[in-house]
C-alpha cells in the first residue's frame, strides 16, 4: 500500500467508518457463531468491533508487519492473528462458524487468486456457514488511494457466480454507491 492508503487504513476516521457504517450494514441480522475467521484485517479497523460479537476471532493477514502489529494490539483479547496467505489457509476443513472480510478483496492481485481465496474460505467453513464481506469498486478517491498499489477491483455483478463456483450456492450482493456488501452461505 502507498503512504496515503496506510494513513487512511489506520485512521480513527476509517475505524469509525467500518464500525458504524460497514459492519452494521454487512452483519445486520447475521448469526456468526462462536469461531469466526477475519480475512485481511490489515490494521484491524473491524477487528475490535468483531471481537465483541463473537467468542473467538481468528485473523489471517498476509503482511507480516501488519500481522505482528495487530497481534500486539489484540493481546489479551479473544483474537488470534495468523500471518498467512488466505489463498492457502493453514486450517483444517470446517474449522469456522463464519468468515468475514471488509474492503480487502481488491488487494488480491488477480481474479484467479481471488477465486482461490474464495474457495479456501469455503473449505475452512462449516456446512451452512456464512461468508460476509464488503468492498469498494469504483470512484476517484478509491483510485487515488490505490495509486501505485495492488488494486484489482471485484465486479459485484460477477461476484455471485464466482462465489457459487467457490462453494457458496446461496449468494446475495447489495450495492450502496461505490461499495457493495455480499453474503454467501456454504453448501
Amino acid at each position: 500500500m502507498n503512504r496515503a492508503h496506510h494513513w487512511i487504513c489506520r485512521s480513527a476516521f476509517w475505524r469509525k467508518n467500518i464500525a458504524e457504517g460497514l459492519l452494521p450494514w454487512a452483519l445486520k441480522g447475521a448469526g456468526l457463531g462462536s469461531s469466526v475467521l477475519e480475512v485481511g484485517p490489515g490494521y484491524g479497523a473491524a477487528t475490535g468491533a468483531l471481537s465483541r460479537l463473537v467468542d473467538r476471532l481468528t485473523c489471517v493477514e498476509i503482511d507480516a508487519s501488519l500481522a505482528r502489529g495487530l497481534s500486539v494490539r489484540m493481546a489479551g483479547a479473544n483474537v488470534g492473528v495468523v500471518q498467512a496467505d488466505a489463498a492457502r489457509l493453514p486450517f483444517p476443513d470446517g474449522t469456522f462458524s463464519a468468515a468475514v472480510c471488509f474492503t480487502m478483496l481488491h488487494h488480491v492481485p488477480t481474479a484467479a487468486r481471488q477465486d482461490l481465496l474464495l474457495a479456501e474460505i469455503a473449505r475452512v467453513l462449516r456446512p451452512g456457514a456464512l461468508f460476509i464481506g464488503t468492498d469498494d469498486f469504483r470512484g476517484l478517491l478509491f483510485r487515488l488511494a490505490h495509486a501505485g498499489d495492488t488494486c484489482n477491483p471485484v465486479d459485484p455483478e460477477s461476484l455471485p457466480q464466482r462465489l457459487r463456483t467457490a462453494g457458496f450456492p446461496q449468494t446475495a450482493v447489495e450495492l450502496r454507491g461505490r461499495t457493495f456488501c455480499f453474503r454467501a452461505r456454504r453448501a
